[in-house]
């Protein structure tokens, strides 16, 4: 086994997008800690809400973010794991049944019981992007994490499986490509904030991610350390960005550049003379704006962002009952008040999503809008260390590559 591996996450969003490269140590360990060495990081103007709407523009952005990481860690980047999010994203539970030998159980076994999991009818528009298990069941004892090495006659699994519109991932897969590197996995930010953020003893007692990002918020919840529900909500930070600008009357990129500067959802803590002199930020814009109205319309898109979120706890029969609270993260969590607000609204203990267990230059990294590309790391990282344990890496590498251009060829 080498002693240290490069590996490369590659987070699309409708805003920006991010490119980070890590250095896995190659030791013998369960805890392993990639050390971030590059970061890359340029607008994201191809992109809208998850979807491509223009794949030359997209693939600059995607050279341009693989440069400046390349650059900063000094070495070429030739496959990624990609973050992808959009409102396209759907998810379900679905269960596999099949029956064993009475030995041992094996590798194969827990593979054949994920397929059957899989085995399942969806729409011609949709593929499967990513399967977790939740749980298994060995004859008649469920609740199982891992079944392997157990001995029975029948295997269960009860999988989350998470798909998206198949034109939607062949454009972003054919952009990707055209960029000049290969896709490992494709990585759904419902997941990847997660592996990032957080601990297992928060997956354990019980947490809900959210991620805010630019064009949609993806909502995870975990307990008993295992994915429970997940969704895509097509409302975030590009939504109370349009807000500004009708609301104040202003051009899109004047309502984005006065969000980031003076962006608030506390008005009460605003008062009434405080105003915006628009042109010390823009040349279209020229008229002064109230601080505390803007901070009105940013507080009633936030309060229904969290309320959309409540409710989705609610149909699972968990609002305000994980006892590990809220995670938030995201580019658009970052607004002064977005905490307090989020705590009032479900009810929950809510703090903000920055990366653990990550080395390196963490101070590059260390946001919360670097979430999805951390976790996305991580997640390749683990998958990684399953393929080594399973066999060759180059070969596992060369199998999967090979099955992706072979897939590339039928519609």
């Amino acid at each position: 086994m080498p002693k240290e591996r490069v590996i490369s996450s590659l987070d699309i969003g409708s805003a920006k997008i991010r490119t980070v490269i890590a250095v896995v140590d190659g030791t013998e360990t369960d805890r392993r800690t990639p050390n971030v060495i590059g970061v890359g990081l340029s607008p994201s103007l191809g992109m809208r809400k998850g979807h491509v709407i223009d794949v030359e523009e997209l693939i600059h952005n995607i050279i341009s973010s693989l440069e400046d990481a390349e650059r900063m860690a000094g070495v070429p980047v030739n496959h990624v794991y990609v973050g992808m999010s959009g409102s396209h994203i759907e998810a379900f539970d679905s269960r596999g049944v099949i029956a064993i030998s009475g030995s041992e159980i094996t590798v194969d076994d827990i593979a054949r019981v994920l397929d059957a999991a899989q085995a399942v009818s969806i729409p011609q528009n949709r593929r499967i992007l990513h399967i977790e298990p939740k749980f298994y069941s060995v004859d008649e004892q469920r609740g199982i994490k891992n079944p392997l090495g157990m001995t029975g006659i029948r295997l269960e699994v009860e999988a989350h499986i998470i798909t998206g519109h198949v034109q939607h991932v062949k454009n972003l897969e054919k952009s990707i490509d055209q960029a000049g590197v290969d896709i490992d996995a494709l990585v759904p930010a419902t997941i990847a904030a997660a592996e990032s953020t957080l601990t297992r003893r928060q997956k354990e007692l019980g947490v809900v991610v959210i991620d805010i990002g630019a064009g949609c918020t993806s909502v995870a919840v975990f307990e008993e350390g295992t994915i429970l529900h997940s969704v895509c909500l097509p409302i975030a930070g590009e939504s109370v960005t349009n807000d500004i600008a009708i609301g104040l009357r202003t051009s899109i990129d004047t309502a984005e550049k006065i969000k980031i500067e003076f962006g608030s959802v506390l008005p009460t803590e605003t008062s009434d003379r405080e105003m915006i002199d628009l042109s010390t930020v823009s040349k279209v814009d020229t008229q002064t704006v109230s601080k505390k109205y803007m901070a009105e319309i940013m507080q009633a898109r936030y309060y229904e962002i969290f309320s959309l979120v409540k409710d989705q706890l609610a149909r699972i029969g968990r609002s305000g009952m994980l006892p590990a609270g809220a995670i938030l993260t995201g580019g658009a969590v970052k607004a002064p008040g977005v905490l307090d607000l989020a705590r009032d609204v479900l009810g929950l203990p809510v703090q903000m999503g920055f990366p653990v267990e990550i080395g390196g230059v963490i101070e590059k990294v260390d946001d919360p809008a670097y979430a999805t590309a951390l976790g996305t790391l991580v997640w390749g990282m683990r998958e990684d260390d399953r393929e080594l344990g399973g066999g060759s890496f180059q070969m596992k590498r060369a199998v999967k590559q090979l099955s992706s251009w072979v897939k590339s060829l039928f519609p």
